[in-house]
């Protein structure tokens, strides 16, 4: 999918309103009234359909490609309950479960198969999709752009820089592998002990 937005997106140009545009869909897809839900997966699906192109090596892609929905449906509900695990209020294996039950319903309506429905298929899934991964020139730009752009203010620059360095500690060992990446050791008390305070202060917000 890396080479859909690559080819396809201006996220080079407005990072936050690519941000901007995701964030909405999964507010509106998780907490709208089920027509605009609908719409919305309706529109993304649209957008879809008219995205294709060629990799580096010749290989063909599509954005539509059910596959390809799956790899970003999976690790994005993965990623989500992580952060909610250790940032959050933590939740059972049954909870879990419920949350990717609940949340492949979107999935399917967007044309992804397959579709974990347990922490247990969605871990198989990316186990088995691992072997697809590749590293290469694209990448390492895209994470060298998206970890190193700059604050919208001097003021915001401490949360985003605990917030970038909490997102690398979430990763896999072998994905920060892949990448490059190091865990943040030496700070890692105070990244997550400044994220956990951001979400705090985000819940307390919201309420």
């Amino acid at each position: 999918m890396l080479a859909g937005v690559w080819d396809h997106s201006a996220f080079r140009k407005d990072m936050l309103g690519r941000l901007r545009r995701t964030a909405r869909f999964i507010a509106e897809t998780t907490y709208a009234e089920r027509g605009i839900a609908e719409a919305t997966i309706a529109k993304v699906r649209e957008v879809h359909e008219r995205v294709a192109g060629v990799l580096p090596d010749g290989t063909p892609y599509r954005a539509d490609d059910p596959e390809l929905l799956a790899w970003v449906h999976v690790t994005e509900m993965w990623s989500f309950l992580a952060a909610w695990q250790r940032y959050g209020v933590p939740v059972s294996r049954a909870e879990e479960d419920v949350y990717y039950t609940e949340t492949a319903r979107i999935a399917e309506a967007l044309g992804a198969d397959p579709v974990p429905r347990s922490r247990f298929e969605a871990e198989g899934l990316i186990a088995a999709m691992r072997s697809q991964l590749v590293v290469d020139d694209r990448t390492r730009e895209v994470a060298h752009f998206l970890l190193g752009h700059p604050p919208t203010s001097l003021a915001m620059a401490p949360a985003q820089a605990a917030i970038f360095a909490a997102a690398v500690d979430l990763l896999p060992d072998w994905a920060r592998a892949m990448h490059g990446l190091q865990r943040p050791v030496a700070t890692l008390p105070l990244v997550r002990g400044s994220t956990l305070a951001i979400a705090k202060t985000f819940r307390w917000a919201f309420h």
